[in-house]
């Protein structure tokens, strides 16, 4: 791969839990022009320390710059690449779909094939909640389309690393 070849990364980044560090690490990426894809801030194991998780398409080359600029904001305690071979990351979306007494028994078929769950019923609409990979949300979409959809949401992933270690020591 050449230095060039962007590609996507998953950080993930152990911080304090104070006001403004989001502002501060978003602040970062608009200040040098880095392409954010998704940011999630939530809490950990530890009170007062919150986890992020962010989504960002860059070289190799970008992707260390961003490593050193995050690790020098004072309130940012580790930051780890998670690889894609060795993450589990997953994404919530939800979508309202045009659904009344004639399709309704598709659109809970489609929904059931995806492990998907309904969330909402009104006569003319359901609101279906699904977790998981870009890919499988992309597919469920792409069945759900033909029926209508009135409204989406979708968050940017969470994300761990696979097996025992831990980016906070064990207590």
């Amino acid at each position: 791969m050449a230095k060039d070849d962007i590609t996507r990364h998953i950080l993930s980044v152990r911080v304090q839990d104070i006001e403004g560090i989001i502002s501060r690490v978003t602040g970062m990426f608009t200040r040098r022009g880095y392409n954010l894809i998704s940011l999630v801030s939530a809490r950990t194991e530890t009170e007062g320390i919150n986890r992020l998780t962010i989504v960002v398409d860059a070289s190799e080359v970008v992707i260390e710059q961003v490593t050193k600029q995050l690790n020098k904001i004072v309130p940012v305690l580790k930051v780890v690449e998670l690889e894609e071979e060795n993450t589990i990351a997953r994404a919530i979306m939800l979508v309202k779909v045009a659904a009344d007494n004639s399709n309704r028994p598709q659109v809970v078929d489609a929904v059931n094939i995806f492990r998907a769950r309904i969330v909402d019923v009104s006569p003319e609409s359901v609101v279906v909640e699904a977790t998981g990979t870009p890919g499988k949300l992309q597919a469920l979409l792409d069945v759900l389309e033909p029926f209508g959809i009135r409204e989406l949401v979708q968050s940017g992933n969470v994300a761990l690393g696979r097996g025992p270690k831990a980016m906070a020591p064990s207590k």
